[in-house]
Order: structure tokens, then C-alpha cells, then sequence
């Protein structure tokens, strides 16, 4: 999808794009001007101590995504070395340190996700992924103090608001310096990569101007800074959580199914800003998008249109469509087809927090009864004569299938993932019964 756009021409400028979407929340000034003037590169740097980017990380992703679509090169930089040090932007406390084993591992992992947005074929502003190792391996302690150390004064460091925060609550070397590493950073790319621009969340604000500074104290030269705003709900809740904790790109992480409902489950106030942010549909789309759903709020558009678009771009088409396939398993339109082709993962999110049993697996040597099995196995109904005239009166399902024959029996060819089995009770009541 997105390898189609890069072929069309925008005439609306980086910065203006950025501004309607309301993803910038400081900017330099000098940026849009440099911007203009020629065709520039710029960095974001992501943290590797997981080894999956997560939805908060899509925001700086779009950032380079409409960087590169406005002409101007992005490079992704993934901090094999500042992963080691650790950025006390934002954090109460310090954190713990990873092994080299443990980030290589997760800076692979997330070199792949990026390649699924950035093209990297497209000549002078092909997307490039660089990793901070590969400079600061060789580097010395003391040719660091030397030629970075010097040029940053201390009463600049503490001034910084994630030096600031942290005083009273402990704040090592390592952390203090990590300003310091991030500005090298930004040095080592204007040098070696005509680097003048660095992106990042409004948090990164001082990391970011300590790597102009050094650059204009060191070199002598002109570099710029943009940030966007940390998105947060309308209800004052986190941003890229749900119940379950961080909503992953990895699909192993979050399943596509849980990550279109994290969408399509947003309130219509967010899902006005997300769908700006999170997608490439265009300034005129959006609006006329935005004014349908005003009408007839109740069809939820919005939140539909947005829970699609995303999906389709981290996951692909084909997992859209199952996704909303197995959405619609719940409101009944899911069929026994559609179930079974669901992975474990999914099914267990769709019916994640729905009434379980647990039955011995050898009970189903032989097969075994359905009346028995959902009544005195389980107790999904009191008892096997209430068992009996559910499935009579047509309010028994198993698997999306209606029972009409109280002598069927169960064996291991109605299982779920051979584990599984769905039982639904009139419309709504559903119960999953499973084999171990």
C-alpha cells in the first residue's frame, strides 16, 4: 500500500503535512525554511529493549513515513549502544540493563518492522536503518570525554527537564550522559550522513537541541529539531495500552484481531485525532469522513475506517479480513467455516474473559454425548433434561453449528485447534470447553 504513494507527487510540504495532522509539538526555528530549501536528511531514534515496536512507536514511524513522501531521506536509528546507557526521559527510575545477546536480538526484530513502512529502494531518499553501535564499539572513554565532553557544559545538562525530574529521586552517570551519547549521535550523522534534522517525541525536546548544540559548538554548523506530541486518550487514559498491556506490532505479541479491536474500540473524539495520525488518507478524506460519521454516529465509520487502515498497513489485507471476520463471530454472523480457521491466539482473544471448562481429553475416546457433556461434564445447563429442551427449542450451538439432534456425539473432529470447543447458549452466552 504504501510503495504505491511514493510514486505521486505532494505538493504540501513536510512541515505543513505534519501540522494539519497536529503532530508537531516543538520545531526550531530555521526548520521549515531548511525544509524548503533543499532536499534534507533526517533521523528518529528507537529504543530497543523489547524486540517488538509497539503502537506508541507508529507516531515517530509516520514521521519518517511523511518525511520520505515530501522528498527528504529518513534514516531509522536503532540505539544498540544507547540501549546500553539508558534515557531517563520520562522514567521515575532507572532501567534494567539488557545483554548484548538480548538487544542484537531485538534490534534484528525491529530492523524488520521498520522495513514494512520506509522504502528503501527509491534513489537519492531511499530510507536508510543505521545502529549507534557500529560507532560508539571502538570509541574510548577518554577520546569521548575529549572531543564530546568538552563542548556540553554541565550547567547545560542540568537543566534539561529529564535531568531535572530525576535529582531527587537518583539519577546515576550512565543516565546523566545518556544527553550526551544522543548528541553524539546527532553529530555522527550530520558528519557522515548530511544528517540536519532530528524527530522524536516531545520528550526527546533536550536530548535532541544537546545534538544541535554540539553540532554548532564541535563543527560550526546548522542543524534542526522537530518533536510531536506524546498522544494521550480523551478520557485521560495511556495512550497504546489495553487490558492486556502494550498493543505490539509484532502479531505474536498482539494478534491482528487483538490490534483492529484496539482500534475499532476507540471513542469517537479519539478516533478523530488517531485516524489523522495513524493513517495517509488525506486532509479532504478525512473531513468528509469525519462529517458522515457525525451523522449517523451509531455506524461507527470512523473507528472503522481507522481500525482498517492501520491494520492493513502493520499486518496486511488478509489479516484485516480475518480480523473482521472474527469480529463478527460474537454479533452471530461468524460461521463454522470462519471459525475454524481462526489461530488459538485469536480465538482465545475473542473469547478472552467468557465462562470455561476444563474436560479430561481421554473423555473423548469414543466420543462422547452432547447432552452429557454440557450437562453433567460441565454444567453449562443445570442438567440433562434442560439440556434437552435448549436443543429442542433451536438454543444450542456448538462451533457456530445449531444442535438439532440430541444424540450427537463429540469426538476429537469437533475440536478447535484440537484443543477447543464453542458453545453458544441463545444469542449472546457463549462457553468455551477445553480438552487437556
Amino acid at each position: 500500500m504504501l510503495n504505491a504513494i511514493f510514486g505521486k507527487i505532494f505538493m504540501m510540504t513536510f512541515v505543513d503535512e505534519l501540522r494539519w495532522r497536529g503532530m508537531i509539538h516543538d520545531i526550531m526555528p530555521g526548520t521549515e525554511e531548511q525544509l524548503l530549501r533543499e532536499s534534507t536528511s533526517g533521523y528518529i531514534g528507537f529504543d530497543p529493549t523489547a524486540d517488538s515496536l509497539h503502537i506508541g512507536n507508529l507516531i515517530p514511524i509516520m514521521m519518517l513515513v511523511h518525511f520520505q513522501r515530501t522528498g527528504h531521506k529518513p534514516i531509522a536509528l536503532v540505539g544498540g549502544a544507547t540501549g546500553m546507557v539508558g534515557d531517563p526521559s520520562g522514567r521515575s527510575e532507572e532501567r534494567v540493563f539488557l545483554d548484548e545477546d538480548t538487544l542484537n536480538h531485538n534490534l534484528n526484530c525491529q530492523k524488520k518492522q521498520l522495513e514494512k513502512f520506509l522504502d528503501f529502494n527509491c534513489g537519492s531518499n531511499s530510507a536508510e536503518i543505521v545502529n549507534n553501535y557500529e560507532w560508539f564499539r571502538d570509541m574510548y572513554f577518554l577520546e569521548f570525554l575529549r572531543d564530546v565532553g568538552k563542548h556540553i557544559s554541565i550547567n547545560y545538562m542540568m537543566a534539561k527537564d529529564s535531568v531535572k525530574k530525576r535529582l531527587e529521586t537518583g539519577l546515576s552517570f550512565t543516565e546523566f550522559s545518556y544527553q550526551l551519547v544522543q548528541g553524539y549521535d546527532f553529530l555522527f550523522l550530520y558528519k557522515n550522513k548530511n544528517c540536519k534534522l532530528q524527530m522524536g517525541g516531545s520528550d526527546q525536546w533536550g536530548n535532541i537541541v544537546t545534538g544541535t548544540e554540539l553540532i554548532r559548538r564541535k563543527e560550526g554548523g546548522e542543524a534542526f529539531a522537530l518533536t510531536c506530541p506524546l498522544i494521550t486518550k480523551a478520557d485521560g487514559g495511556k495512550f497504546g495500552k489495553s487490558e492486556q498491556g502494550n498493543v505490539w506490532l509484532d502479531p505474536g505479541r498482539t494478534s491482528p484481531y487483538a490490534f483492529y479491536q484496539f482500534w475499532l474500540n476507540a471513542s469517537d473524539e479519539d478516533a478523530e485525532t488517531f485516524i489523522k495520525i495513524f493513517t495517509l488518507l488525506s486532509k479532504e478524506e478525512i473531513r468528509e469522513l469525519t462529517l458522515e460519521h457525525k451523522k449517523i454516529p451509531h455506524l461507527r465509520l470512523l473507528q472503522k475506517r481507522l481500525a482498517a487502515e492501520v491494520t492493513t498497513m502493520v499486518h496486511s489485507a488478509e489479516d484485516l479480513q480475518s480480523a473482521v471476520e472474527a469480529s463478527e463471530i460474537l454479533f452471530g454472523k461468524g460461521t463454522t467455516a470462519t471459525l475454524k480457521k481462526l489461530d488459538e491466539k485469536t480465538l482465545l482473544s475473542i473469547f478472552d474473559g467468557v465462562p470455561q471448562f476444563i474436560v479430561e481429553r481421554n473423555s473423548l475416546e469414543g466420543g462422547i454425548d452432547v447432552v452429557e457433556l454440557l450437562g453433567e461434564k460441565t454444567g453449562v445447563f443445570p442438567s440433562k433434561g434442560e439440556t434437552r429442551r435448549m436443543i429442542k427449542g433451536g438454543g444450542v450451538i456448538v462451533n457456530k453449528s445449531k444442535i438439532e439432534d440430541e444424540g450427537i456425539v463429540i469426538n476429537h473432529d469437533w475440536l478447535l485447534n484440537g484443543k477447543y470447543l464453542l458453545i453458544q447458549k441463545g444469542k449472546k452466552n457463549y462457553y468455551l470447553i477445553i480438552f487437556k
